[in-house]
């Protein structure tokens, strides 16, 4: 069987990558590593938990001995990265936990799969998940492209700028075979509500005040998760080597604009008054190194792997909602903290 280690697999992208490999391919075996911090979260995989092809492992890409000792012992063929400390507004105040998890801990991945290896990389494949973000700020006009050059404005993003540089470099000095994607904002069913969408449902259920940063213009292009997990696999087995491709959901939407639209889709799911939602928001200050825009240009993996988004974003914004609300209980513990209780009702 083939063997292949998923990083941050219990996090809202990562869950969903699980669970579409664990399920689309018997013949793998699937090692979902993940260190469970607060947006880790295992009941995001209650489903596949039980597969035969599927193994949680806890553990810290930090930590550079366990990480050797993981590979050794488990002998992956491929890896898939998606661990990353990745709140914007969390590298603000404690820029130095995304310097350890997002440069040191790829790094470490980095050297053990190089080690494991031993430069014998026929059918082996390093695959790093990245962000938009890495790119800056656009203006009013134009697109991300694989070829815009670096400008990264916040400590999150320069994190994972310089994780990135590090895996091209290990491509060019080692021929380490890799691939990178950067992507838009995702959203989507189990998503931690510490982002503007989940974060926003539950404050509209709640009646609690929806915080719009400014004046609400910034925009930004939005990508359904699940959309993201099928462009990941696709990256993961049909990509070339040495190559990066931007995903991104040809939905671009000023902040404003998506949360009054995400309070008229509440209000109907919710029986509310229309305009209900909408009173609850509050315009509060900006963040420091705020970037306008972010709008990814994805006819590469369009052209070559024939990608496209499934669903608007329209659309999308509604199975999300759907999802939410048909899922209380699961809000309820990632609100309370009580979802970190289950790996140790489970595993110890």
């Amino acid at each position: 069987m083939k063997k292949i280690l998923i990083t941050g697999g219990a996090g809202f992208i990562g869950s969903h990558v699980v669970r579409r490999l664990v399920n689309n391919y018997p013949a793998y075996q699937i090692f979902n590593l993940d260190a469970l911090t607060y947006a880790g979260n295992l009941e995001n995989i209650v489903d596949i938990e039980q597969a035969p092809n599927y193994t949680f492992i806890k553990g810290d890409i930090v930590d550079a001995d366990f990480i050797n000792d993981l590979f050794q012992k488990h002998q992956f063929e491929g890896v898939i990265h998606l661990a990353a400390e990745s709140h914007v507004d969390r590298s603000i105040t404690d820029p130095l936990s995304f310097v350890k998890t997002n440069v040191i801990g790829t790094m470490n991945l980095l050297n053990a799969a190089k080690t494991i290896w031993a430069n014998n990389f026929e059918d082996k494949r390093f695959y790093h998940v990245s962000t938009d973000e890495v790119y800056g700020s656009l203006g009013a006009t134009g697109l991300f492209t694989e070829t815009t050059a670096y400008d990264p404005n916040s400590p999150y993003s320069a994190s994972k700028a310089s994780s990135d540089h590090f895996v091209r470099a290990y491509g060019e000095t080692y021929g380490l075979p890799y691939v990178i994607t950067n992507c838009s904002n995702n959203y989507g069913p189990n998503h931690f509500p510490e982002k503007l969408i989940p974060l926003f449902i539950h404050n509209i259920i709640t009646h609690k005040p929806l915080p719009v940063y400014g004046d609400g213009k910034y925009t930004r292009d939005w990508l359904f998760v699940e959309d993201h997990a099928v462009a990941i696999d696709l990256v993961f087995h049909k990509g070339k080597n040495h190559e990066t491709y931007n995903i991104g959901g040809f939905n671009e939407w000023q902040n404003i604009d998506l949360v009054k639209l995400l309070c008229r889709q509440m209000d109907a799911k919710l029986g509310r008054e229309v305009g209900e939602s909408e009173k609850l928001i509050a315009y509060v200050k900006d963040r420091p190194g705020h970037d306008l825009r972010y709008a990814i240009d994805a006819t590469k993996i369009n052209r070559e792997l024939g990608w496209k988004p499934s669903v608007t974003f329209e659309q999308g914004l509604e199975r999300t909602i759907d999802w939410f609300l048909d899922n209380e209980a699961w809000l309820r513990n990632v609100t309370s903290g009580d979802y970190q209780k289950y790996y140790e009702k489970q595993y110890l």
